[in-house]
């Protein structure tokens, strides 16, 4: 009996520790392409290395890095703007950050339903999380069914292509569990939002990470300036 082949996908890959996952997670399903995008944060060349660690270890050979530095002329963020400072840890804290970079993820999946149309890629994946986020709007469900709804309507009649946000629902630490299962390589992965050789400890993403790895179980193999409780 003939395995029909799988279909084509391109997995946004930041080189954090969701999108490290979610690679992992769609090459069971699809056959992958990667994509990253520069977009003028501080942690650019971090990123970038940890991207290509992620695709080395996953073999996927068919990668694209895409540049939108205009993000960073546009401003806004805290994480496009040096002038914004980023702000200390509070996993409390209400409404949307100043790391907010407006409709940022937008961008990305313009890009990457591009590039799927091009190659005759079905699926477009993102490794969006909202129980975990810092309340970016644009990691909200109805902002991905908004979006496929406008692919549909401004893609080629039969390209079939969908946003998938399979982890859109569940928490970093049932992200860390799954990673565990897929022996995925999370000391290659990079989740702060200040440049340096160690993660600062201090700013929100690496609160969510330290929180998710504790909730766990698991030890976070990456080094800390700092390794508070959160």
């Amino acid at each position: 009996m003939t395995v029909p082949p799988k279909p084509k996908g391109v997995v946004l890959v930041s080189g954090g520790m969701d999108s490290l996952v979610l690679a992992a997670f769609a090459m069971r399903e699809s056959e992958i392409s990667l994509l990253h995008v520069n977009y003028g944060q501080p942690t650019q060349r971090k990123e970038l290395a940890c991207f290509l660690a992620i695709a080395d270890h996953l073999k996927v050979r068919d990668r694209l890095v895409a540049d939108i530095g205009y993000l960073k002329a546009i401003g806004g963020s805290a994480l496009t703007d040096p002038r914004i400072a980023i702000p200390q840890a509070d996993l409390s804290r209400g409404g949307v950050p100043v790391t907010y970079v407006p409709f940022r993820n937008a961008h990305f999946l313009c890009i990457a339903v591009s590039w799927a149309e091009v190659i005759g890629a079905k699926n477009v994946y993102i490794g969006a999380v909202m129980p975990d986020s810092s309340g970016y709007p644009d990691c909200r469900p109805e902002f991905y069914e908004a979006m496929n709804e406008a692919i549909r309507r401004g893609t080629k009649e039969g390209s079939g292509i969908a946003v998938r946000a399979p982890f859109v629902h569940l928490r970093k630490k049932d992200l860390v569990l799954m990673g565990k299962s897929l022996d995925v390589p999370f000391g290659r992965s990079w989740s702060c939002y200040r440049e340096g050789e160690k993660a600062c400890g201090r700013c929100d993403s690496c609160a969510l990470r330290l929180r998710a790895f504790a909730e766990a179980g698991i030890p976070d193999p990456i080094e800390y300036e700092v390794r508070p409780s959160y």
